[in-house]
């Protein structure tokens, strides 16, 4: 198996009994889509069980390669297009609905910003990176009228010194709080830190990049799916399962800095809009 789900998989794997178990096998940094089909395409070859192809940009290189390899479950995110509908039966997708932990961290920056500026620092507006800034921009705006909320895309996924200079645009703009999705976030990030800002972080855990800097993140978790897409795999459902993350099922948390202290009423209207986005009366995007 062939994958690249970081944490994820290494957590399923040591579940499952290690290495022995489930092999995983990973390729980093392919933001060339070319290189991203050709090495789809080598996993699916090599005879693994599941190639996972983690972007929205891969998803017609997905769809034109699955029907080649019957036997191999692919599946691609964040997107719920599994394909069926153009007869393809072995792509499972996945989606985080990042908007619902978006509209908690806008609640949470929106309370605790003194300026009244925040700044969101987006890489393509797709996928989950929208969803997440969206629900952020709503949640920050609900929280306290009058929050202005200044959105930017830089338009790449990958490209930190882009992302570095959107945040320093959002801070001269007045941003005392900042926040964006991707991995090129660790530029936005060291701005916040250098500048004084607050960052709240999306996907993972990002409190170890800037511990004075960054509030809180929301954190993806994927075994539940990982762990049903190697089951239905082995029982000969080869895909047609399109997964989300939520709060509801688990697959969102909101993980806080114990080393920044977050005003009482910020975490109590947190708290309220995750209970309500659970029972269906907060809706995290506009």
């Amino acid at each position: 198996m062939r994958t690249g789900r970081g944490a994820g998989l290494v957590a399923v794997q040591e579940e499952m009994g290690g290495e022995g178990a489930l092999e995983i096998a990973y390729s980093e940094s392919m933001f060339n889509v070319p290189d991203a089909a050709a090495a789809l395409r080598d996993y699916a070859s090599q005879g693994y069980d599941l190639v996972i192809a983690h972007g929205t940009q891969y998803g017609t290189s997905l769809s034109q390669l699955a029907p080649d390899f019957p036997e191999t479950s692919f599946a691609w995110g964040t997107a719920t297009n599994t394909f069926q509908a153009e007869g393809i039966s072995n792509v499972f997708a996945y989606q985080a609905e990042a908007q619902q932990g978006g509209y908690v961290l806008g609640t949470l920056a929106a309370l605790m910003s003194e300026s009244g500026v925040i700044g969101v620092s987006g890489p393509v507006e797709a996928g989950d990176a929208k969803l997440y800034v969206d629900g952020f921009k709503f949640g920050a705006e609900n929280a306290k009228a009058g929050t202005q909320v200044n959105v930017s895309y830089t338009g790449s996924f990958s490209d930190v010194s882009l992302m570095a200079a959107a945040a320093e645009t959002h801070v001269a703009a007045g941003a005392d709080m900042l926040t964006g999705s991707s991995q090129s976030v660790v530029g936005a990030i060291g701005v916040a830190k250098d500048k004084g800002a607050f960052w709240f972080g999306t996907q993972w855990e990002q409190t170890s990049l800037a511990p004075e800097a960054v509030v809180a993140s929301q954190v993806y978790d994927w075994t539940g799916i990982i762990k049903d897409m190697i089951a239905s795999h082995q029982a000969g459902v080869m895909g047609g399962k399109a997964y989300t993350l939520t709060f509801k099922n688990g697959g969102l948390v909101i993980a806080y800095n114990d080393a920044i202290e977050v005003p009482a009423e910020a975490l109590a209207a947190a708290d309220a809009a995750i209970a309500g986005i659970q029972d269906g009366s907060v809706k995290p995007l506009p």
